[in-house]
């Protein structure tokens, strides 16, 4: 087999269906419903199958990959436009735990058994049925859980404290490069930045990570 061809078809089929995903956006990735998974399988055999098949051209791939992609567009179309057709199409959320209660015929519905249903509560840092109030079992398998009141953990509202600004910390340097997009954020310039990194010793490329904050400044991470 010509390896100009599989490499030829291997980036198009690469390019292609980044494109796709960029196109249809982060919930095809991050929320996976059934469609979504044969959508996947499909797609990866679809290219896979065709750079060691010689009879299977640049243009059949093209094509395959933008058939499923118009597929996968009309699905999410039709789940944003028409409600009703969300649950057939990506499922619905199952209460498998109903005030402290384990839902046995939920659960059956949903192919979970106690050892699968325990190993995700322990995702959530569960790790005794006696802590969970409600428990939804998500469309795409992971677990939400809302535990009883005396395992919840206290809040700021609850001790009474005053309001007060939260702020994100900003990546400046990664890896030993400025970050330059992110300067603009912070209204610093590099000059700011290469003085700080100096009060500590240290030169950019010397940095592994380094990260601003409003309330307590640069928090720097050497190699």
């Amino acid at each position: 087999m010509d390896f100009m061809k599989i490499t030829v078809d291997s980036l198009v089929g690469f390019s292609a269906l980044f494109v796709l995903t960029k196109v249809l956006g982060k919930s095809q990735i991050t929320q996976i419903s059934a469609f979504d998974f044969i959508a996947a399988l499909v797609l990866g055999e679809l290219v896979g199958n065709a750079l060691f098949d010689p009879e299977v051209g640049i243009s059949m791939i093209l094509y395959a990959i933008a058939l499923w992609g118009v597929l996968l567009y009309v699905i999410e179309w039709l789940t944003q436009k028409f409600r009703r057709t969300r649950t057939t199409l990506e499922g619905k959320p199952s209460l498998v735990i109903r005030r402290g209660k384990i839902q046995k015929d939920v659960m059956t519905k949903c192919k979970l058994d106690i050892n699968q249903l325990m190993h995700l509560l322990r995702d959530k840092d569960v790790f005794s049925l006696k802590e969970v109030e409600y428990a939804v079992f998500e469309t795409n398998g992971a677990i939400s859980v809302l535990k009883k009141f005396n395992y919840q953990s206290p809040t700021n509202e609850q001790f009474n404290l005053p309001p007060q600004t939260t702020n994100l910390p900003i990546t400046m340097i990664s890896d030993g490069e400025i970050i330059y997009e992110n300067l603009k954020e912070v209204e610093l310039t590099e000059e700011e930045i290469k003085a700080e990194l100096e009060t500590q010793g240290l030169l950019v490329e010397d940095v592994m990570y380094a990260e601003w904050d409003k309330e307590s400044g640069m928090f720097v991470m050497g190699y």
